[in-house]
């Protein structure tokens, strides 16, 4: 891939992550409404998705100082959208889990967001959202590779 696709790429990343969300395609977008913040979003759906997690353990997966974390969670906590909890393994260190309200936010945010996607779709071919689909999953399995690999280890080692 030559140098200008690379900064072609790159700068299409850029225009699509400074949507909020796809959701706002959906309609009804009210700035002063109940969404969900991006950061709260992305906090939830990973406790859905991995179970109750450690402040420690959310600040690795998202790469992010444990205190930006810290207060993304209690913002969370405030608004009733997690719970802590002892560790259910016995741990030292509380952990964090969606409330039913938090499960219920998630839920009608993905729902909004989705309705947004289709929107923006509706006149592409399956075809090209298939494709779409695996180019953007191999890019995030590529980056998170790459992380991965670029990580030290306990020991001080990078991976």
């Amino acid at each position: 891939m030559s140098e200008r696709e690379i900064a072609q790429l790159e700068h299409e990343l850029v225009l699509l992550t400074r949507h909020p969300s796809m959701g706002a395609f959906a309609g009804g977008w009210d700035p002063g409404s109940q969404q969900l913040e991006r950061s709260a979003y992305l906090l939830m759906g990973r406790l859905e998705s991995a179970g109750p997690q450690s402040i420690g353990q959310l600040a690795e997966t998202f790469r992010l100082n444990a205190s930006t974390v810290n207060r993304q969670t209690a913002a969370m906590l405030r608004a009733g959208l997690v719970e802590r909890i002892l560790d259910p393994a016995g741990g030292m260190a509380r952990m964090f889990r969606l409330t039913p309200h938090g499960r219920e936010r998630l839920d009608q945010h993905r729902s909004w967001s989705v309705r947004g996607l289709e929107r923006v779709l509706t006149d592409w071919d399956p075809t090209e959202i298939s494709e779409l689909v695996r180019s953007l999953s191999r890019l995030n399995r590529s980056i998170q590779h790459r992380i991965e690999n670029s990580l030290p280890d306990r020991a001080g080692a990078t991976r």
